[in-house]
């Protein structure tokens, strides 16, 4: 069947599901498990004879929000809060994993924009980080301490003041999304020139080593978070400037509900970061270096996982462990 002949053939009935998708009070669950195995059974032709076309697209986006209609239509056993991290936010980290790649995209891309400039201005660190932070971190390099700025604070009040700076950064990160996404791009160039600098800055007055067993015993885990706030910064331009079949205002309002979820998701990594800063970067040069690894190397595979494996790997297990009934289906 050409392409066109399959959207003319089922586009009332989508239209249909999308209207079921939209009521706001909860539906018989049989009715809309129902609609979601007829759904299923047009994604899996489509996927198989239009594998890379807008309707297979459109279809796999269908498909995943009359499957989280269904999940808040049934009396769950499992703990609100569990389910929240287990099943919401992987959800939906899969349905944006677009504005996912772009946002870990364009932070490296300008994080190697910072230290290219870096190594061919001399001036440009001290443009990005001050004349100040350079000036004390220079000193400290001299004084044989390079990370002595993460003991020049207690450990409470370091880690009370990091964790709400970063959250900070987070929030607006975020909510400049409501400007089409172009203030969220400048933090995300903001933080990457700033990373991609200071990284060459101590590569260039030799405590590379120092500045990566330092910077990252934290940085692993809150780069990762602020790359993903920003991720929801422009999950909320997108539903803002593209609302697709909704009207804009139901495109923004789904797509700031949708983004604020995995904005949340992120909260309890900035605490733990924090923490990280506050009582354990101190140490970083003292320590033995297999635990220095061993933290850093830790968080930043629970982040990666949590953010970049598991969603995908719960969205195949829903749609083709869980449903047998595919795998009989004539078409």
């Amino acid at each position: 069947m050409r392409e066109i002949a399959f959207i003319k053939q089922n586009k009332e009935k989508w239209i249909e599901l999308e209207g079921l998708i939209q009521v706001q009070d909860n539906r018989n669950p049989d009715e809309l498990a129902q609609a979601y195995i007829r759904l299923l059974n047009d994604l899996s032709y489509s996927q198989t004879y239009y594998p890379k076309s807008k309707t297979t697209e459109y279809l796999n986006s269908l498909v995943a929000q009359i499957y989280r209609k269904i999940y808040k239509t049934k009396r769950l056993e499992r703990n609100r809060l569990a389910k929240f991290f287990l099943d919401e936010v992987p959800e939906l980290v899969y349905c944006y994993r677009k504005e996912l790649v772009f946002a870990f995209a364009l932070f490296l891309f300008f994080t190697f924009v910072g230290a290219v400039s870096a190594a061919y201005d001399d001036r440009f660190v001290r443009v990005i980080m001050g004349d100040e932070y350079v000036n004390q971190t220079l000193e400290n390099i001299k004084n044989g301490d390079p990370m002595a700025v993460y003991k020049s604070a207690g450990s409470v009040d370091m880690f009370m003041g990091i964790t709400f700076n970063n959250i900070w950064v987070a929030m607006r990160a975020y909510m400049y999304g409501i400007t089409a996404g172009v203030l969220t791009f400048m933090v995300s160039m903001s933080n990457g020139i700033m990373l991609g600098s200071f990284q060459y800055f101590c590569y260039e007055q030799g405590v590379f080593q120092e500045s990566l067993r330092a910077l990252w015993l934290h940085g692993a885990m809150e780069i990762f978070s602020i790359v993903i706030a920003s991720m929801c910064g422009f999950v909320l331009g997108n539903a803002w400037l593209f609302p697709g079949t909704y009207s804009r205002k139901h495109s923004f309002v789904i797509g700031a509900r949708d983004s604020a979820k995995i904005l949340v998701s992120v909260l309890p990594f900035f605490v733990i970061a924090g923490s990280i800063e506050g009582f354990v970067t101190r140490y970083s040069n003292t320590m033995p270096l297999w635990l220095n690894i061993f933290i850093i190397t830790t968080t930043l595979s629970v982040m990666c996982f949590y953010y970049l494996i598991y969603p995908f790997a719960k969205q195949k297990k829903d749609i083709y462990a869980k449903l047998p009934a595919l795998q009989t289906t004539e078409v």
